[in-house]
């Protein structure tokens, strides 16, 4: 297993990434936009490093629960950190995407709570665990985003809510029929989701030749290639990349 971690230039990471011997973790806290009250004295950045804290001590106590309950009971964790200083009841509290993946005896598990990617060569065929719903909604005013998050017709994220763990993409298959996987924040897989200069499989095979450093070289080679308005969002983000041999 190896991996790689580079903010948006200029700021701190939000993305990180935690891994063990049999597991591995990314977590990508959500930029706040300008001007909004999170109701929280602590930045993304600081979500996203004690949520994995938690999800570590928890993955790393060989905890055969599973990896949902372990993300409810992480974001039941963090909350209670900061519970006494900050409004946890604030829809704009800050918030992270989550992608884990873990092999217990001849079986590996993964999680994806939003659009953090988890792609699985099984077979020979490249299968991708992708959470789209932020995707689908209506508007994305700021003001139907946070009606949105962690609703039954919208999306849902690790907070303030631990019941958003049950709503994850999970599932499991035999280590046997898996050569290789990988984790992505969505800020290292703009290659296929935002420039499109490769498709999924040929993320695999980058990430699996050039290693999670090289995937991260090429995606701020692409933004730094964009021309200027090109595209909607930012224009560069945090990116982290996680590969796994099998």
């Amino acid at each position: 297993m190896c991996f790689a971690s580079e903010p948006t230039p200029g700021r701190p990471n939000e993305d990180f990434v935690v891994a063990g011997p049999e597991w591995a973790v990314v977590l990508d806290g959500a930029t706040a936009p300008p001007g909004v009250d999170s109701g929280c004295v602590h930045n993304p950045a600081w979500l996203a490093r004690r949520l994995g804290g938690a999800l570590a001590a928890n993955l790393a106590a060989d905890d055969e629960r599973p990896l949902d309950d372990l993300l409810a009971e992480a974001v039941k964790t963090v909350c209670e950190l900061h519970a006494d200083r900050c409004d946890l009841l604030n829809p704009d509290s800050p918030s992270a995407t989550v992608a884990m993946l873990r092999r217990r005896a001849d079986a590996l598990e993964w999680l994806v709570l939003a659009d953090s990617p988890i792609l699985l060569d099984v077979d020979g065929e490249v299968r991708v665990v992708r959470d789209d719903r932020v995707e689908h909604l209506p508007s994305y005013t700021l003001e139907a985003v946070r009606r949105a998050r962690n609703t039954a017709d919208g999306f849902w994220v690790a907070s303030t809510c631990p019941e958003a763990a049950y709503e994850a993409l999970s599932g499991r298959i035999e280590v046997s029929s898996v050569r290789r996987a990988a984790l992505f924040s969505d800020g290292a897989s703009r290659l296929v989701e935002r420039f499109g200069t490769l498709d999924w499989p040929g993320l695999l095979d980058l990430v699996e030749r050039e290693g999670p450093r090289g995937v991260i070289e090429r995606t701020r080679a692409a933004e730094a290639a964009e021309p200027d308005g090109a595209r909607r969002g930012k224009r560069h983000d945090d990116a982290t990349a996680v590969m796994v041999r099998l």
